[in-house]
């Protein structure tokens, strides 16, 4: 038997902070029930004091996964955090209060402004706090690949004496190479007293292209749970890659001596379902799960890989659910067999939404001859956002063609059901309409990115529109849009991308 390594999906706390990556409380119970389903050990759910919003997904989270997961909520070495961390993890059955602090002489100087016997004192102080609400508290040392490594290693000894019974060393900057960061998780195990009783985690980001790397080594080097997110999402260049990590454990588990109880079956559908929900698209040479992964276009490796798939393919595209058949649901699918397929997405509705859903279902399914398991995953998250939307759109005629000046005609409620028509003329009809919703919808905003992707095959695919646009003061908002009429899907996406902004503005 090899070590078992836990893996901590960080994709509701660190990958939500990807600017314009923002997930309502819904969006999230659905992405943890997914995680659930790849079997995560851990999924840290958000930072509790850091919004009112953030508390109430923990919580949600926490109620949604029950036993299957331990749920982390993320705090600073400040007893109000800590406080709010366990008030939003009440609910959990397997809760975990993640605490800690800078470790580097850059955030003890810099950010902190602190001496090293003052970060010990908090360390000390922070741990045991969390320890009198919590039974399992994990200690991060911000910044811990930079750090003198003595006093990181007094660090984490005051950690484990104050009750830690997790010990997270992060590469928070991406700095380092894999040979020097496994040698620092390395140095640990040898000079921390009582570290071989606890376990010892890895978080490393990617502005290097290393964090997979960093991960693996500090995993041969001795580290029992490494903190990932599906696609790699989080801040900056993004965190250490859930499905690198995993595929690189499981293809030389003998050489680490170690291995995960991941489902890898269920890895694509969660990279399909975070990509959506944050409207942050999956590069086509990604690995594992990108468009091309599995893709042969060189006649030399085509042939190679009809002769044996080896020859080129380290791993069987049905390994990571690249190779699933879908189910396929027409107009002539029941509500039983709706029901059934939605379940085995992962998404679960009381009776009344369920209705709701197999009437929007019974419509596509009339415009399209299949209905795909990406259209089922499109039309639950078009109704998500349009439950809760301040603007909703409610007609569009739109007049286009050359010579012809692109002419739209708009209609949208607002939340208290008062319906207003406009009507605008564009460059083009994508244009116009845009500028149909800004006059009703005036709000100070700059389009930064547009984006049109097909959510499945066919010339009657779902047209599925990704928007990013900057707020008055360069927050990033994310819109998303299904439809199969894709000026449709445009105004829905950028309608979405709005109403965040808008609520954004309330708080």
């Amino acid at each position: 038997m090899t070590r078992k390594i836990d893996i901590f999906d960080t994709t509701l706390r660190d990958g939500e902070q990807s600017p314009g990556a923002s997930m309502t409380r819904e969006d999230k119970v659905a992405i943890a029930r997914q995680l659930v389903r790849l079997k995560v050990d851990v999924i840290e759910a958000g930072f509790p004091a850091s919004s009112p919003g953030d508390f109430e997904s923990v919580r949600a989270v926490a109620e949604a996964v029950g036993e299957s997961a331990v749920v982390c909520a993320l705090s600073r070495a400040i007893d109000s955090d800590i406080q709010a961390a366990a008030d939003a993890l009440s609910s959990a059955k397997r809760p975990r209060i993640q605490t800690g602090i800078g470790v580097s002489s850059l955030h003890l100087q810099n950010k902190l402004g602190i001496s090293e016997a003052e970060c010990l004192d908090r360390v000390r102080a922070s741990v045991s706090f969390a320890k009198k609400l919590c039974s399992d508290v994990q200690f991060y040392a911000e910044d811990a690949a930079r750090a003198d490594r003595e006093f990181l290693a007094r660090a984490c000894e005051a950690a484990l004496d104050a009750g830690a019974s997790v010990i997270n060393i992060p590469d928070t900057t991406g700095y380092s190479l894999p040979e020097e960061f496994g040698a620092l998780i390395a140095y640990l195990f040898e000079h921390v007293r009582g570290i071989e009783s606890a376990t010892v985690a890895v978080h490393c980001h990617n502005d290097l292209g290393l964090a997979t790397a960093l991960s693996l080594a500090g995993v041969a080097a001795g580290a029992t749970q490494v903190e990932c997110t599906v696609n790699g999402l989080g801040e900056r260049a993004g965190n250490a890659s859930l499905e690198e990590v995993v595929m690189g454990i499981a293809l030389h588990g003998e050489d680490l001596d170690a291995h995960t109880d991941i489902d890898t079956r269920e890895i694509l559908r969660a990279s399909r379902m975070v990509a959506s929900t944050t409207g942050i698209r999956v590069q086509a040479n990604k690995a594992i799960v990108g468009a091309n992964a599995f893709a042969h276009s060189s006649g030399i490796h085509q042939d190679g890989v009809l002769k044996a798939r080896e020859t080129y393919e380290i791993i069987n595209p049905e390994t990571v659910g690249a190779a699933q058949s879908n189910i396929v649901l027409t107009a002539r699918s029941g509500h039983a067999a709706l029901s059934h397929r939605l379940e085995e997405l992962g998404f679960e509705f009381d009776e009344e939404t369920l209705d709701t859903i197999y009437q929007k279902f019974l419509e596509l399914a009339d415009r399209k001859r299949e209905v795909y398991d990406e259209d089922l995953e499109s039309l639950v998250g078009e109704m998500g956002r349009a439950a809760h939307a301040l603007y909703t759109l409610r007609g569009l005629q739109v007049s286009t063609g050359f010579p012809l000046t692109p002419t739209v005609t708009l209609t949208l409620a607002d939340e208290a059901g008062e319906e207003h028509t406009v009507a605008t003329t564009g460059d083009g009809p994508i244009n116009a309409a845009y500028a149909a919703v800004n006059k009703i919808i005036q709000v100070e905003n700059e389009l930064l990115e547009f984006d049109i992707q097909a959510a499945t095959r066919g010339t009657d695919a779902l047209g599925e529109v990704t928007v990013r646009i900057a707020g008055p003061e360069g927050r990033v908002f994310t819109g998303r849009g299904t439809d199969p009429d894709i000026i449709v899907s445009s105004v829905k996406a950028y309608l979405d991308a709005l109403n965040r902004l808008l609520v954004s503005q309330r708080v």
